[in-house]
């Protein structure tokens, strides 16, 4: 199996799992017969039969093959809900339950690493970490519990990371009187953290604003020129913001 660029907690778990068979094993379904297991999975003999023991590998396809009888996907996902009870430090399971999830989870972490930038190492921790919140707490009777588990997951997820956006755009301050900045003169981002703002306020400056002391022309945009005296922090008094300035277009 190939794995996937990123060397993150994703990609661990593929390596330990790469030839993982863990007991107690994962059977058939007594409905489910020979020819229609061969059929999803591809990969069984006539041994796979009602009640036969079947490895990682050979269940993980059955658990996304839409075409195979639901209540055999419903079956095996119950199997892996009651495997991913057991204890960590006597069995191999829970992180063989992590494997089996992976494919539906996949997808949900790039898309969240994409769209709000986050570090996809605390993506795909938050993602397995709501994947077990909900392997556990699935209800026997459930009708599809693989596909609730991850709907889950993937949506707890989304929403944590739409609360907790890293930061806020805010129009460049220049043109908030409709003159806009000069088109020859370049502009720079400048990051505004103060505290008690849950998001960093981002702002475009036109170049010119920035000569000489770059740090007190923002401080007086801001109406911070009596409290952001010079750019050095000397450790007296009280820290009123932390701020960063780049050039547009550089080191972004």
């Amino acid at each position: 199996m190939s794995l996937p660029p990123h060397p993150g907690l994703f990609t661990s778990i593929e390596r330990r799992c790469a030839d993982l068979n863990p007991t107690p094993v994962l059977h058939l379904p007594d409905a489910m017969d020979a020819a229609s297991a061969m059929d999803a999975a591809g990969a069984l003999d006539a041994a796979g039969a009602a009640g036969a023991p079947l490895s990682l590998q050979h269940v993980r396809p059955l658990l996304y093959d839409r075409d195979l009888d639901p209540d055999v996907r419903v079956a095996l996902w119950r199997q892996i809900a009651e495997r991913g009870r057991l204890d960590a430090e006597r069995s191999e399971w829970p992180t063989a339950v992590v494997w089996l999830g992976l494919p539906g989870l996949r997808s949900t972490a790039y898309k969240i690493t994409r769209n709000f930038r986050a570090d996809r190492d605390d993506v795909e921790a938050e993602l397995v970490t709501c994947y077990l919140e909900g392997l556990a707490e699935v209800a026997a009777h459930r009708a599809d519990p693989g596909g609730h588990v991850l709907r889950t997951a993937c949506s707890r997820t989304w929403a944590l990371w739409r609360a907790a956006l890293p930061e806020t755009a805010v129009d460049d301050m220049n043109g908030t009187d409709g003159t806009g900045p000069p088109a020859d003169k370049g502009l720079w981002y400048a990051d505004y953290d103060p505290p008690g703002l849950s998001a960093t306020l981002r702002f475009t400056v036109p170049a010119h604003r920035v000569e000489g002391v770059r740090i007190g022309a923002l401080a007086r945009a801001w109406g911070l020129a009596e409290e952001a005296t010079s750019t050095g922090y000397s450790g007296r008094g009280r820290q009123v913001a932390a701020l960063s300035l780049r050039r547009a277009g550089r080191n972004r």
